[in-house]
């Protein structure tokens, strides 16, 4: 669930917005803001008050995979927008989202440190993973990065990996969890339960008013948990429902038809147009997606589900 709205944070979109001023900088494509890049942008935020100079996370749009490799690349976490609300959420002062292309790509390490940090940025301080990576290829760590630190005169801090619960925290790794339909270890490395922003689907009978308790979500490019039904959580503007969520090709029923579908537990007529914000908390995975022989044993499957995620809701109370 989004934490309310983020704080005033400024969003610089090239170096030429940028405020001259020195800073106190980590570098990221932070996707998913989970518990090992708030650590170090808690570090970077405090450093910052303590030295009385900003906090700047800077990161990349789009992600450089989906730049460099688009076959191969991640489906994300977060998108843009909610990765800088979640980034204003942890007390850094702004963002600068570098579009990544060609030139960025093909940018050597010492320019990038030159360009970027020092002249843009006026770096005092730089805050790294042990396993950062920058540079034309990639080819520059943080051993270089420390030495470019030497030269320009700023000081590096290289922070190890956050583990929870015996898990070593990483976008990576998240996101392997989250497609494996893992909600409650995504959840321990998020630090929340992890979420997708959408809007209604179209065509759906959608107007000034929801009347039914069922809403499927508009097509979704970024990660989506394994197919499965889920016990959810859907705020649909300012109101927040307890559902159950089927992530799937509702194979029962005919042709196969990608939806995500939720029904609401608690249900109560409420504004809905096809711009309505919504999010979708997934907090448990009930059971992977099954073709049933009828109708009516998935509706007695549904009845199942249902009571689960009641329980489910009435304990978390």
């Amino acid at each position: 669930m989004s934490d309310g709205p983020a704080p005033m944070i400024s969003v610089f979109r090239s170096l030429a917005e940028i405020p001259a001023g020195p800073s106190v900088v980590t570098i990221g494509n932070f996707d998913g803001v989970h518990l090992g890049h708030r650590e170090i942008l808690s570090a970077v935020a405090a450093e910052a008050r303590a030295l009385g100079v900003r906090s700047v996370a800077v990161t990349f749009d789009p992600h450089p995979q989906q730049f460099l490799h688009p076959a191969e690349a991640p489906r994300l976490l977060t998108p843009m927008d909610e990765r800088v609300r979640l980034l204003a959420s942890t007390g850094i002062d702004a963002v600068l989202v570098l579009h990544f292309d060609a030139a960025l790509a093909a940018l050597l390490s010492h320019e990038f440190v030159r360009t970027i940090l020092v002249e843009a940025l006026g770096v005092r301080s730089l805050h790294e993973g042990g396993n950062f990576r920058f540079g034309h290829r990639a080819r520059a760590g943080v051993a270089q990065l420390q030495k470019y630190g030497v030269e320009f005169g700023f000081a590096v801090h290289v922070h190890a990996p956050v583990s929870v619960r015996g898990l070593e925290v990483s976008s990576s790794a998240l996101r392997d969890l989250v497609a494996a339909g893992d909600m409650r270890r995504a959840r321990w490395m998020l630090g929340r339960p992890f979420a997708v922003l959408s809007t209604p689907a179209r065509g759906r009978g959608i107007g000034t008013r929801l009347l039914v308790p069922t809403v499927n979500l508009a097509a979704y490019n970024g990660l989506l948990p394994a197919f499965g039904v889920y016990i959810t959580r859907l705020t649909v503007g300012s109101r927040r429902f307890q559902a159950v969520t089927n992530v799937g090709n509702r194979p029962t029923f005919g042709a196969a038809s990608f939806a995500v579908e939720s029904y609401i537990l608690d249900f109560e007529p409420v504004d809905l147009g096809e711009q309505t914000p919504l999010e979708l908390e997934f907090l448990l995975r009930l059971r992977p997606e099954t073709e049933w022989h009828s109708p009516e044993a998935l509706k007695a499957q549904i009845f199942k589900d249902v009571a689960k995620a009641q329980r489910y809701f009435r304990l978390a109370r």
